[in-house]
C-alpha cells in the first residue's frame, strides 16, 4: 500500500510538471512577438548606451581632461584667478564645469572651490565644494575642511566647526590633526572652551607625531585657565 501511494504521488507530481510546462509553452507561443519585441528593445537600448559611452561620453571626458591641464598648472602655481576663470585662451575650472560638468572629473569642483576660497568668494567656494563627491578620503576630508574655512570667512562658526570635525573623522590620519586644530580654534570663537579642550587633547593623544602636536600644550593650557 505504501508503494502504491508513493507511485500515485509521483504520478501527480509528474502531471503537475507536465501541466506547468504545457502552460509555459502556450504562453510563449501566444506572446512570441511581444517577447521578441522586448528582447530586441533591450538589445537596442544596450547598444545605444554602449555607443553613447564609447563615441560621445568618453571623447567628451578626454576633451574635458585636456582642457583642465592648463587650469591645474595655474592652480599648482598659486594663480587662483587664472585657474578659476582662464584668460580667454585657456579655460578655467568654472568654465570647464559649465561646459563639461562632471565629465571633467570630480576634482574640478574641488579645484574650483579652493580657488574661490583663496579669492575670498566664500559662498561660491561652499557651492563648489558641496558638489565634490570624490571617494578618496584624503581629498574628501580636504573638501570638508575647505568648506569649514569658507564658513569661518562668513563668520558662521557653528557650520564651520561641523565641517572641521567631519573632515577629521573622514581623514583619520596625520591630516586630521590640522582639522582638529581648526575645530578647536573655532570652538574658542564660539566661546565653547570645553569643546576646544577636547579637540586639542585629541590632537595630543591621537596624533603626537603631527606638527600640530608640538605646540598643542600651549593651546590646552590657555583654555584650561
Amino acid at each position: 500500500m505504501a508503494t502504491t501511494k508513493q507511485k500515485t504521488q509521483e504520478e501527480v507530481r509528474q502531471e503537475n510538471i507536465e501541466t506547468t510546462v504545457s502552460k509555459t509553452e502556450q504562453f510563449l507561443n501566444e506572446n512570441q512577438k511581444t517577447i521578441w519585441g522586448v528582447l530586441i528593445a533591450i538589445l537596442v537600448i544596450g547598444l545605444a548606451v554602449l555607443a553613447y559611452s564609447k563615441y560621445i561620453y568618453a571623447p567628451k571626458c578626454e576633451e574635458a581632461m585636456k582642457a583642465a591641464y592648463p587650469a591645474e598648472a595655474s592652480f599648482q602655481a598659486g594663480e587662483f584667478e587664472l585657474a578659476l576663470n582662464g584668460d580667454g585662451n585657456v579655460l578655467g575650472f568654472s568654465q570647464i564645469i559649465d561646459e563639461y560638468g562632471a565629465k571633467a572629473g570630480k576634482s574640478a569642483y574641488l579645484y574650483a572651490g579652493i580657488c574661490e576660497l583663496q579669492l575670498g568668494n566664500f559662498e561660491s567656494a561652499i557651492s563648489y565644494l558641496g558638489k565634490y563627491n570624490g571617494k578618496d578620503p584624503i581629498l574628501a576630508a580636504r573638501a570638508l575642511a575647505c568648506k569649514g574655512d569658507a564658513y569661518v570667512g562668513l563668520e558662521d562658526y557653528a557650520a564651520a566647526v561641523k565641517c572641521f570635525n567631519a573632515a577629521a573623522a573622514k581623514a583619520d590620519n596625520v591630516f586630521a590633526a590640522s582639522y582638529l586644530m581648526k575645530a578647536g580654534l573655532t570652538y574658542e570663537k564660539l566661546g565653547d572652551k570645553s569643546a576646544a579642550l577636547g579637540a586639542y587633547k585629541e590632537v595630543k593623544d591621537k596624533y603626537p607625531q603631527s606638527i600640530e602636536a608640538y605646540d598643542i600644550q600651549r593651546y590646552i593650557s590657555a583654555v584650561e585657565e
